[in-house]
């Protein structure tokens, strides 16, 4: 028995560009790791001093890496 229904009016599979999925992925941990200065910031009475600054700086430092290699790398060229 054939299945019948309404002929389609295009091909169904779009194709995408990799770039997409790769900036929406970085966005995604970008945008994850910046919810970590809720608890930081929180909690910054309770840490010394030097302790809250080494923990700041510390992960800026680690998003700061991050960037920097994705630019060297070329990730963020649209070209």
């Amino acid at each position: 028995m054939v299945a019948e229904g309404a002929e389609p009016k295009r091909v169904a599979r779009n194709v995408f560009d990799v770039r997409f999925y790769l900036i929406s992925i970085l966005f995604l941990i970008f945008d994850l790791e910046t919810i970590y200065f809720f608890p930081w910031c929180t909690t910054i009475s309770k840490l010394t001093l030097e302790g809250g600054f080494f923990a700041f700086f510390d992960f800026i430092i680690e998003l700061l890496i991050g960037y920097i290699y994705l630019w060297k790398t070329g990730v963020l060229n649209w070209e």
